[in-house]
Protein backbone atom coordinates (compact mmCIF):
# COMPACT_ATOMS: atom_id res chain seq x y z
CA UNK A 1 0.00 0.00 0.00
CA UNK A 2 0.78 3.59 -1.15
CA UNK A 3 4.46 1.84 -1.57
CA UNK A 4 5.51 1.85 2.29
CA UNK A 5 7.24 -1.23 4.02
CA UNK A 6 5.83 -0.52 6.84
CA UNK A 7 1.84 1.38 7.17
CA UNK A 8 1.34 1.94 10.65
CA UNK A 9 0.38 5.13 12.07
CA UNK A 10 4.17 5.67 13.69
CA UNK A 11 6.00 4.45 10.52
CA UNK A 12 3.94 6.84 8.17
CA UNK A 13 5.17 9.55 10.55
CA UNK A 14 8.35 8.98 10.46
CA UNK A 15 8.20 9.07 6.32
CA UNK A 16 7.41 12.63 7.25
CA UNK A 17 11.36 13.12 7.15
CA UNK A 18 11.63 11.94 3.71
CA UNK A 19 11.08 14.01 0.96
CA UNK A 20 10.05 11.31 -1.40
CA UNK A 21 7.50 9.90 1.20
CA UNK A 22 6.77 12.62 2.99
CA UNK A 23 3.32 13.89 1.00
CA UNK A 24 2.03 10.52 0.29
CA UNK A 25 2.51 10.07 4.15
CA UNK A 26 1.16 13.30 5.02
CA UNK A 27 -2.24 12.24 2.65
CA UNK A 28 -2.81 9.25 4.36
CA UNK A 29 -2.67 9.97 7.88
CA UNK A 30 -4.95 13.10 7.59
CA UNK A 31 -6.90 10.53 5.48
CA UNK A 32 -6.79 8.10 8.79
CA UNK A 33 -8.68 10.68 10.60
CA UNK A 34 -8.67 11.23 14.61
CA UNK A 35 -7.11 7.54 14.87
CA UNK A 36 -3.68 8.75 14.16
CA UNK A 37 -3.82 11.51 16.63
CA UNK A 38 -1.43 9.59 19.19
CA UNK A 39 1.02 8.90 16.91
CA UNK A 40 1.36 12.18 15.07
CA UNK A 41 0.97 13.78 18.67
CA UNK A 42 4.12 11.45 19.24
CA UNK A 43 5.80 12.81 16.21
CA UNK A 44 6.39 16.04 18.05
CA UNK A 45 9.15 14.81 19.56
CA UNK A 46 11.23 13.38 16.85
CA UNK A 47 14.39 14.39 16.28
CA UNK A 48 13.72 15.24 12.67
CA UNK A 49 12.38 19.00 12.11
CA UNK A 50 10.52 17.84 9.01
CA UNK A 51 8.16 15.24 11.11
CA UNK A 52 7.40 17.58 14.23
CA UNK A 53 6.24 20.18 11.35
CA UNK A 54 4.43 17.70 9.47
CA UNK A 55 3.24 16.75 12.63
CA UNK A 56 2.16 20.35 13.73
CA UNK A 57 0.40 20.60 10.28
CA UNK A 58 -1.06 17.57 11.04
CA UNK A 59 -2.86 18.78 14.33
CA UNK A 60 -3.89 21.74 12.36
CA UNK A 61 -6.52 19.43 10.79
CA UNK A 62 -7.03 16.66 13.22
CA UNK A 63 -6.61 18.47 16.62
CA UNK A 64 -8.15 17.93 19.66
CA UNK A 65 -8.38 19.16 23.02
CA UNK A 66 -6.12 16.63 24.53
CA UNK A 67 -3.29 18.25 22.00
CA UNK A 68 -3.13 21.78 22.34
CA UNK A 69 -0.43 21.57 25.43
CA UNK A 70 2.10 19.74 22.78
CA UNK A 71 1.25 22.29 19.91
CA UNK A 72 1.52 25.26 22.49
CA UNK A 73 5.19 23.90 23.05
CA UNK A 74 6.41 23.50 19.27
CA UNK A 75 5.82 27.37 19.28
CA UNK A 76 9.14 27.49 20.91
CA UNK A 77 10.63 24.06 18.84
CA UNK A 78 13.94 25.45 17.59
CA UNK A 79 13.46 24.87 14.04
CA UNK A 80 11.51 27.80 12.45
CA UNK A 81 9.44 26.02 10.11
CA UNK A 82 8.00 24.19 13.00
CA UNK A 83 7.46 27.44 14.97
CA UNK A 84 5.39 28.69 11.82
CA UNK A 85 3.27 25.53 11.35
CA UNK A 86 2.37 25.48 15.35
CA UNK A 87 1.20 29.15 15.23
CA UNK A 88 -0.49 28.52 11.68
CA UNK A 89 -2.23 25.43 13.53
CA UNK A 90 -2.61 27.58 17.00
CA UNK A 91 -4.11 30.93 14.57
CA UNK A 92 -6.09 29.01 12.27
CA UNK A 93 -9.58 28.39 12.80
CA UNK A 94 -10.95 27.28 9.38
CA UNK A 95 -10.64 23.65 11.15
CA UNK A 96 -11.30 24.31 14.34
CA UNK A 97 -13.86 25.96 14.68
CA UNK A 98 -14.59 27.06 18.42
CA UNK A 99 -14.73 23.48 19.70
CA UNK A 100 -11.17 23.68 21.09
CA UNK A 101 -9.48 26.65 19.93
CA UNK A 102 -7.17 27.57 22.83
CA UNK A 103 -7.57 30.85 24.50
CA UNK A 104 -5.76 34.10 25.37
CA UNK A 105 -4.40 32.39 28.72
CA UNK A 106 -2.62 30.29 26.60
CA UNK A 107 -1.32 31.01 23.53
CA UNK A 108 -1.08 34.45 24.17
CA UNK A 109 1.88 34.97 26.43
CA UNK A 110 4.35 32.93 23.72
CA UNK A 111 3.03 34.88 20.53
CA UNK A 112 3.52 38.01 21.99
CA UNK A 113 7.22 36.64 23.10
CA UNK A 114 7.74 35.41 19.25
CA UNK A 115 6.30 38.47 17.19
CA UNK A 116 8.51 40.71 19.99
CA UNK A 117 11.78 38.91 19.55
CA UNK A 118 11.48 35.60 16.87
CA UNK A 119 14.76 35.82 14.41
CA UNK A 120 12.35 34.49 12.10
CA UNK A 121 10.16 37.08 10.35
CA UNK A 122 7.68 33.71 8.94
CA UNK A 123 7.67 33.18 12.39
CA UNK A 124 6.78 36.48 13.58
CA UNK A 125 4.36 36.90 10.94
CA UNK A 126 2.14 33.83 12.00
CA UNK A 127 2.42 34.91 15.60
CA UNK A 128 0.99 38.08 14.20
CA UNK A 129 -1.93 36.14 13.22
CA UNK A 130 -2.29 34.70 16.56
CA UNK A 131 -1.86 37.94 18.67
CA UNK A 132 -4.62 39.29 16.01
CA UNK A 133 -7.21 36.69 17.48
CA UNK A 134 -7.02 38.70 20.66
CA UNK A 135 -6.56 42.32 19.48
CA UNK A 136 -10.22 43.33 20.61
CA UNK A 137 -10.12 41.64 24.29
CA UNK A 138 -6.85 42.13 25.21
CA UNK A 139 -4.96 45.54 25.06
CA UNK A 140 -1.04 43.72 24.91
CA UNK A 141 -2.17 42.31 21.76
CA UNK A 142 -3.20 45.72 20.39
CA UNK A 143 -0.02 47.54 21.95
CA UNK A 144 2.00 44.62 20.48
CA UNK A 145 0.77 44.54 16.87
CA UNK A 146 1.18 48.73 17.11
CA UNK A 147 4.59 48.37 17.63
CA UNK A 148 5.29 45.52 14.96
CA UNK A 149 3.43 47.31 12.80
CA UNK A 150 5.95 50.44 13.15
CA UNK A 151 8.80 48.52 14.42
CA UNK A 152 9.39 45.38 12.82
CA UNK A 153 12.84 45.15 10.34
CA UNK A 154 10.64 42.89 8.07
CA UNK A 155 7.73 44.50 5.54
CA UNK A 156 6.26 41.76 5.57
CA UNK A 157 5.36 41.50 8.98
CA UNK A 158 5.06 45.05 9.23
CA UNK A 159 2.66 44.45 6.38
CA UNK A 160 0.63 41.73 8.70
CA UNK A 161 0.61 43.33 11.68
CA UNK A 162 -1.02 46.56 10.27
CA UNK A 163 -3.99 44.12 8.82
CA UNK A 164 -4.57 43.30 12.73
CA UNK A 165 -3.85 46.50 14.36
CA UNK A 166 -6.22 48.63 15.48
CA UNK A 167 -7.83 50.21 12.32
CA UNK A 168 -6.18 47.83 9.93
CA UNK A 169 -8.57 45.19 7.30
CA UNK A 170 -8.97 42.38 9.71
CA UNK A 171 -9.00 44.13 12.87
CA UNK A 172 -12.34 46.18 11.35
CA UNK A 173 -13.77 43.46 9.71
CA UNK A 174 -13.37 41.39 12.77
CA UNK A 175 -14.24 43.78 15.25
CA UNK A 176 -17.66 42.74 17.48
CA UNK A 177 -20.77 44.65 16.61
CA UNK A 178 -21.60 47.93 17.85
CA UNK A 179 -25.07 48.17 19.22
CA UNK A 180 -27.55 49.34 16.86
CA UNK A 181 -25.34 49.01 13.48
CA UNK A 182 -25.14 45.60 11.62
CA UNK A 183 -21.80 43.50 11.29
CA UNK A 184 -19.98 44.56 7.64
CA UNK A 185 -22.19 47.23 7.41
CA UNK A 186 -20.73 50.89 7.43
CA UNK A 187 -21.84 53.51 9.35
CA UNK A 188 -24.24 56.52 7.48
CA UNK A 189 -22.98 59.89 6.98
Amino acid sequence: MLGFVSTDDQSLVSCLADPQRAVPAYQELLRRGEGVIAAVRAGLSHPDAAVREGCCRLLDHLVDIESMPALITMADDPDARVRVAAFHALACDRCKGDTCAPGADRVLEPALRHLATDSSPLVRSMAAELVGKFVHVDARAAAALEASRTGDPSPAVRKKASWYAPGGSIYRRTAPPTPGRRPGRRPER
